[in-house]
């Protein structure tokens, strides 16, 4: 007897999908059996009786495991959404309070959200006289910060509040610093990259406070699935799946319907079939857009289904984002829009759908993300690609998409501006002598002497003092040796944002309402917010009037044309020093420092509707310099002269380097912008054809490093990728750029798939060589 089909909110959507080809692959992912045991008897009981109130007498097997492995040491836990990882440092956290009531945890997350999420969580224990959590952020009323400081035991705060509030000002923290047992890090994946390199010499700092007050707190750490937990760990401390395709509407350029417009289509199917929905898209401005676009949509058959659609961004006042919150807890939302701002682990309710417009960056935000939906039974998990490079490639190798090993987190606490940085605010919050080698690291005087030099700090002279008493901070003593800030009555702190690798910045105003915007590191100030340039804020657009080099400001005003802009620039590459070399894939691969030079010529406006080119105008900006991390490589020249012709060499290699930096995030957690390169026919210090691929970020974050490792699958997926594009000439989705500095000219997708195939051994040889051009990305 046939089985009845169930039918779910979603069912009708996905028909339409399969039957006009737009759902391009789907797979189904049941619930894993759950394997259970008994909540240790060693808990205390207390807790125990909790967990029993809770009606969760038996734990999941990983969290008994993880909880004996809290007992024995620093752990971190990365399993899959939705498997109950706050258990497994919640349940250590709450066992030391109960024994010992002078014992302090410090909870760190990335996102305010969270810690209200948790600070909930933990109040349903119901321990209150035992546990007292309290919220420590920029939202905190100062009348409240006092009594916290006192009373709280478990605090919940962010790296940026501990790097800018707790840790410069230990000393009205003592209580905490004196008995600090547990420090969780929870969502431990977001920090990659700039942020993660940040966050982990902040927790180097904190490390070394609380050893000043005589504590040397266990570190709890989870994280979603990520290829490598183990490492990040120790670099921070010392369901229902589908992919949907909008259609094309040109084969031969490779354009598509705008995935804007087929999420918005997508959404409001669902939203009127019943199922409660969040989508995820990168942009803040996006989010706002995609919200109006299905409102406006719902409005036309049911204006009350129209009010129940809410974005949700970063940017919104506390009150704005607790309403919301609230909204959502209580069911009164059937579509939520969003950046990552709850991507994380945050408890939102009972969701039937979760929808991600274009590719999030990694694998691994896009299962956390896909987690949001059918956490209590069946849900639809669903990808709208965008025209994007790497959106396009997993519309075309599904498989990669839902069955590829999660990237590694990639961070550099040793990236030397960002780490000079935070030295200069250990300085401040306690003299930094021989001893600090153990949470600085072997490395840490040669990077004082740095700053010694450049007048950032001093040398203190030796003198007898007190032996420390325990409890006491490290203020209290002075070795031979040790480093002092020169100018003690600054507060270095205020200077390091933890999202930016450089202090260097300039800073954003609107001049129709005086407002300060924000700011942009100098590095990216000349292509970002140049004279004429369109730029975004918090969903709002702007136009830049000026760019005031001398004062470091780039003024502003309210925008509301229908064209963006894109820089033309020329970017050049010197070699400074070799860190590594080896010959992979017949060419010789090299990894090492580099000094990336950029001169923004001018930009070009294109229409946002279709992308079309309006004009360029031209520019005159002085040369831009940073120092940075790069692999590059020269192909072997005799094969490379028999494989691209001549009049096809520079575009077959600048189209080649496009493709492996569309591919790069996917072996490594960044994104796209985090990454830049350089192609060249022949370059002075290489005497040859070269391609570069750089770090974005002054000093280098470890992108080009992992790169370099494994070079050998970054060339494989680049193949890949262009080889199974259906575009004639190269498209937004193989080889052309939204970020190229040479408005994505030259380019041969031919050449480039001839010469990535050559390396790779799948193709016979071809052709001749050319005049030095260079393009760069």
């Amino acid at each position: 007897m046939a089985k009845e089909r169930t039918a779910e909110p979603w069912s009708a959507l996905l028909d339409a999908g399969r039957s006009d080809g737009r759902l391009v692959r789907e797979a189904r992912e049941g619930p894993g059996a759950a394997t259970l045991a008994p909540a240790p008897a060693e808990l205390h009981p207390r807790v125990l009786a909790a967990l029993e109130r809770l009606g969760m007498a038996d734990l999941y097997c990983h969290q008994a495991e993880a909880l004996r492995a809290a007992w024995a040491g620093t752990t971190i836990v990365t399993t899959g959404t939705a498997s109950g990882k706050s258990m497994c440092f919640n349940l250590p956290t709450l066992d030391v309070l109960c024994r010992d009531a002078r014992a302090r945890a410090l909870y760190v997350y990335p996102t305010k959200a969270l810690a209200q999420d948790q600070a909930r969580a933990l109040g349903e224990f119901g321990l209150h006289k035992l546990v007292r959590p309290a919220i420590y952020d920029g939202d905190t009323p100062r009348e409240a910060r006092a009594q916290i400081r006192r009373t709280a035991n478990v605090v919940l705060t962010n790296p940026d509040m501990l790097h800018l509030g707790i840790l410069p000002n230990h000393a009205a923290w003592s209580e905490l610093f004196a008995n600090l047992a547990v420090v969780v890090l929870d969502e431990a994946h977001v920090y990659r990259g700039v942020f993660g390199s940040h966050v982990a010499n902040v927790l180097r700092r904190l490390r070394r406070i609380a050893a000043a007050y005589g504590t040397a707190p266990r570190f709890l750490l989870t994280s979603a699935t990520i290829a490598n937990p183990s490492e990040l760990a120790e670099r921070l401390t010392g369901l229902e799946d589908a992919v949907w395709n909008p259609p094309l509407t040109d084969a031969a350029r490779g354009t598509r319907r705008s995935a804007l417009a087929e999420a918005a289509g997508l959404l409001a199917r669902l939203v009127r079939d019943g199922a409660r929905t969040i989508c995820f898209i990168k942009s803040r401005k996006a989010v706002e857009l995609l919200s109006r676009l299905v409102s406006e949509e719902l409005a036309s058959t049911d204006a009350e289904l129209a009010r129940l659609i809410a974005p949700y961004r970063a940017g919104y006042t506390p009150q704005q984002r607790r309403e919301l919150e609230g909204r959502l807890l209580r069911g009164e939302l059937r579509a939520v829009i969003t950046t990552d701002a709850l991507e994380l682990g945050i408890d939102i309710g009972q969701l039937d759908a979760a929808v991600v417009v274009t590719f999030p960056g990694t694998v691994a935000s896009l299962r956390q993300m896909w987690g949001r939906a059918g956490r209590r039974g069946r849900g639809l998990a669903a990808y709208v690609a965008g025209e994007d490079a790497l959106d396009q490639f997993f519309c075309r190798h599904p498989e990669d998409f839902l069955q590829r090993p999660v990237e590694a987190a990639i961070l550099d606490h040793e990236s030397p501006l960002i780490f000079r940085a935070h030295l200069l605010c250990a300085a401040h919050e306690g003299p930094l002598s021989a001893e600090d080698a153990e949470y600085l690291g072997p490395r840490w005087e040669s990077h004082a002497e740095q700053l010694l030099s450049a007048g950032a700090l001093r040398r203190r002279p030796a003198y007898a003092s007190p032996p420390r008493a325990e409890g006491r901070a490290a203020t209290a003593v002075a070795t031979a040796g040790s480093y002092v800030p020169r100018r003690p009555a600054e507060y270095p702190a205020a200077e390091v944002s933890l999202r930016s690798a450089s202090a260097d910045v300039f800073a954003i105003v609107d001049v129709s309402s005086g407002e300060l915007l924000g700011s942009t590191e100098a590095a990216r100030a000349h292509s970002t917010v140049h004279d004429g340039a369109v730029y975004m804020h918090l969903g709002q657009t702007y136009e830049v009037r000026e760019l005031d080099l001398e004062r470091r400001r780039a003024l502003v005003t309210p925008f509301s044309g229908e064209w963006y802009t894109q820089p033309k620039r020329v970017t050049d590459t010197q070699i400074g020093r070799l860190l590594d070399r080896r010959v992979a894939l017949g060419a010789s691969l090299s990894f090492g420092e580099v000094t990336v030079t950029e001169t923004v010529l001018g930009y070009q406006r294109k229409r946002f509707a279709d992308h079309a080119a309006l004009d360029i105008v031209s520019l005159e900006l002085p040369p831009t310099d940073f120092a940075t991390q790069a692999l590059w490589f020269e192909p072997d020249a005799g094969e490379l002269g028999e494989t691209v012709p001549l009049e096809l060499l520079l575009g077959a290699l600048h189209a080649t380097e496009h493709a492996q930096i569309a591919v790069l995030p996917l072996i490594a957690m960044c994104d796209r912008w985090d990454i830049g390169g350089l192609s060249t026919n022949y370059h002075a210090q290489t005497g040859t054809a070269t391609i570069f691929i750089y770090d974005a970020h002054p000093g280098g974050i470890g992108i080009a490093r992992t790169a370099f490792a494994r070079f050998e699958e970054l060339c494989a997926d680049a193949a890949r990728l262009i080889g199974g594009c259906p575009c004639a000439d190269g498209c937004p989705s193989c080889v052309q750029s939204p970020k190229c500095g040479n408005l994505n000219e030259p380019l041969s997708k031919a050449g480039a798939r001839a010469l990535l195939e050559r390396m790779l051994g799948t193709a016979p040889a071809g052709g001749a060589c050319a005049p030095n051009e260079v393009a760069g990305c």
